[in-house]
């Protein structure tokens, strides 16, 4: 049998430490595809480029076992996956996985993610797909702590499939492996950011503002990803692209919208 084709991504560069070693582990698993952004695209969220052109590069950051096909892309992480999955790939995928992310993609940060909104475009286009982040920010990050745990979430999904409309959204802590305790299936925890613009003004007089803000945890279930990265597991939240709020249906019925 010959082996699965694997579409690698994510939004903080082709030369991100953490793409670097999810393609190191996916070579173990099955044929690698790279396509990713060519500068960092953290936050784009589900942005894609419709005002601009885009360029694609074939290239060689450096020599990794399994020698994938790497390409460049100037977009964001959503434009990579659908240059890829339309102009690059020569085949559907059998999954799309997206990361390793330099920080958490935990909570709410979901809705702001470039890291997952390219494995939903996977997810859209009826592939299977997962994003994978490490909590920790820096780039110098210890990846290989993930690596069996990445693995093993990308074999059983291969082997079992996923669910339609679905795709994984995984955060891993900052442990050693040693130290993980296990791997828990949650719910995305409720949660906002209480934000601010700190207010600047240039040499030329004109004002400017950069955003800040702390993370506001309001649900104190023990059921959530938030807080199974604070008790030492990795987290897996099955996350769908459908947002209509289906409870929400048969309450709106009762609004008299048509008299």
């Amino acid at each position: 049998m010959s082996k699965p084709l694997i579409l690698v991504t994510n939004d903080d560069g082709i030369t991100a430490p953490g793409l670097r070693a999810l393609i190191r582990f996916m070579g173990d698993l099955g044929e690698v595809v790279v396509v990713a952004p060519d500068s960092p695209q953290s936050g784009k969220g589900h942005a894609i480029t419709i005002d601009d052109t885009l360029f694609s590069t074939k290239v060689t950051v450096d020599q990794l076992h399994g020698a994938p096909k790497e390409y460049s892309c100037s977009g964001t992480p959503a434009d990579c996956v659908k240059l890829g999955l339309q102009v690059i790939l020569d085949r559907k995928p059998d999954i799309c996985v997206s990361g390793i992310n330099h920080g958490s993609n935990s909570s709410i940060n979901v809705i702001y993610s470039g890291t997952m909104s390219a494995a939903i475009e996977a997810g859209i286009e009826g592939i299977p797909a997962i994003g994978f982040s490490l909590l920790d920010y820096s780039w110098n990050a210890d990846f290989e702590q993930a690596g069996p745990a990445i693995k093993k979430i990308v074999r059983q999904s291969l082997k079992k499939g996923m669910p339609e409309g679905v795709v994984l959204n995984v955060n891993i802590p900052k442990l050693s492996k040693e130290n993980i305790k296990g791997i828990k299936v949650c719910r995305q925890a409720r949660a906002n950011w209480k934000e601010k613009f700190d207010h600047r003004t240039s040499p030329m007089g004109k004002d400017y503002y950069w955003l800040t803000g702390e993370f506001e945890l309001l649900d104190k279930g023990e059921d959530t990803d938030e807080w199974a990265l604070a008790n030492g597991y990795i987290s897996v939240v099955p996350t769908q692209f459908d947002l209509t709020a289906h409870h929400a249906i048969q309450n709106l019925n009762t609004w008299n919208l048509n008299e």
